[in-house]
């Protein structure tokens, strides 16, 4: 008991002194999942938009597969690119595994189908809301998407939101293609479960601190978004 207070001691030490271990790792952490996220977003938001918005052959299909691939597990996700990165795979000349870009595609797969799902959903409720008005304007179904992105923008920044924790917090995947290098490619995550291994207690704690403290400030500003729209919205 005492060694564990002794580490929660030296692991809140770390985290008021800046050490710059831990700093580092945070902020690469920070930077590989922003990213991440606002690649997933870029594609996800008009992706789920499309698909709301036009009928094509394999629509439904493409839907359960998005709503699926919510769940997808990271280790699926890792593997897959890092068969796509690795030297025998169509990207391997590239020499992206066991890099931040490597984990950043790998968060992209992950959090893509959840905002481009989510962003249908919401996409399609407001569709059928507005669908007189819009035919009473003639406007096109292209002309539509980015009205109803708009419209829809407080709901999908709390998806995007989710997203980011989704990101924020993977380990599985991650590890895989990016290999835990020190200075490198070690996260938040994938130091933990290091350094817990290691026996070094004070850092994984400081790492679990920051980890915990950023997913409690993402929820809350998820809450705080919704509250706020519905406010506004009436």
């Amino acid at each position: 008991m005492a060694a564990d207070s002794n580490a929660l001691n030296v692991a809140l030490s770390l985290l008021i002194n800046l050490d710059a271990a831990l700093v580092d790792i945070v902020l690469l952490s920070l930077q590989v999942s922003l990213l991440a996220v606002s690649l997933a977003a870029v594609i996800g938001f008009p992706m789920g938009a499309a698909v709301a918005l036009w009928r094509f052959p394999g629509r439904g299909l493409m839907v359960v597969a998005l709503n699926a691939l919510m769940g997808l597990p990271p280790v699926v996700a890792g593997l897959a690119v890092y068969l796509l990165l690795s030297r025998a795979g169509p990207l391997g000349e590239w020499g992206l595994l066991f890099t931040p870009s490597a984990m950043v595609i790998a968060q992209v797969v992950l959090v893509l189908p959840i905002l481009a799902a989510l962003s249908r959903q919401k996409v399609e409720e407001l569709l059928a809301e507005y669908q007189e008005q819009f035919v009473s304007l003639g406007m096109s179904r292209l002309r539509m998407m980015p009205t109803l992105l708009w419209d829809a923008r407080f709901a999908l920044l709390t998806v995007l939101l989710a997203g980011f924790g989704r990101a924020s917090a993977e380990v599985g995947a991650v590890m895989m293609v990016g290999g835990n290098i020190d200075g490198v490619t070690r996260v938040m995550t994938t130091s933990i479960v290091l350094e817990t291994s290691k026996g070094n207690l004070p850092l994984a704690l400081g790492l679990g601190i920051v980890l915990l403290t950023l997913v409690l400030m993402i929820n809350a500003a998820a809450y705080l978004v919704g509250e706020w729209a519905r406010r506004r919205t009436g």
